[in-house]
């Protein structure tokens, strides 16, 4: 998670700028430009009421490195977000976004125009789990309230839409959403958080399939979830559950 006044003072800057400089080490000592990989799953303490105290930074390799902090720091820093955490694939992310905030019982709102891997997943998963899907126009826009009911806990936006790229009003949505108290998802890959930023619209979770602009479309799979202060706790806690992380 980003330090919060590194991260005030970094978003003054240009996001050229930041871009040059986030998930870099910051330590003097360190004289690589980039932050090392580190590989590892056991972690060295310096006694054993510092590994049962619960407060060293990193306590097991699933739980975090360096590495993948100088990655999450970054993504958290462009896109506005409390903490960020990295899964194997876009729609790892994908599902783990939604298990976060979605039980048996709930109902969730997509967008028509997902991505079909996200389709396949709300057809088959999530209703295997007892979860209502309901999908919608995405030029709903405010008209989306009339769709609500009583058990509605989500709403999963994608603009532009995959393959059709309709762009979806997401304040007006994220708006109507949070009136209801649902959550908000989107899957923001094609935009990016250098040309978009869900965050600072109303929306609580923001996807990427990073294996696209992030990684050069080529050389990695890679998926990205940033979350705000309404999201961020559930999203940590179930990414730790299913035991996600990628180093």
């Amino acid at each position: 998670m980003n330090d919060p006044n590194e991260s005030a003072s970094s978003n003054r800057l240009a996001v050229e700028t930041r871009l040059t400089q986030i998930g870099r080490p910051h330590d003097p000592s360190q004289p690589f430009v980039n932050q090392p990989v580190v590989r590892a799953s056991t972690v060295l303490f310096e006694d054993t009421a510092a590994m049962l105290g619960g407060k060293a930074k990193y306590s097991y390799g699933r739980r975090g490195t360096p590495t993948s902090d100088a990655l999450t720091d970054a993504i958290s820093n462009l896109e506005g977000a409390v903490g960020t955490v990295v899964t194997p694939s876009g729609l790892a992310a994908v599902s783990v976004a939604m298990l976060s905030v979605l039980k048996s019982g709930d109902h969730v709102l997509v967008t028509d125009s997902a991505y079909q891997p996200t389709r396949d997943l709300c057809n088959e998963l999530l209703a295997r789990l007892g979860i209502e899907v309901t999908y919608f126009d995405p030029l709903i826009g405010a008209g989306l309230e009339a769709l609500f009911r009583s058990n509605t806990r989500a709403v999963y936006l994608e603009s532009p839409g995959s393959l059709t790229f309709e762009i979806q009003d997401v304040p007006a949505i994220a708006a109507v959403a949070r009136a209801r108290d649902a959550i908000v998802l989107m899957d923001n890959t094609w935009a990016t958080p250098l040309f978009f930023r869900p965050l600072d619209v109303g929306v609580d979770i923001s996807i990427m399939a990073a294996t696209k602009y992030v990684v050069g479309h080529s050389d990695a799979m890679l998926g990205t979830i940033a979350a705000g202060p309404r999201a961020w706790n559930e999203v940590h806690r179930t990414y730790g559950m299913l035991g996600m992380f990628t180093g």
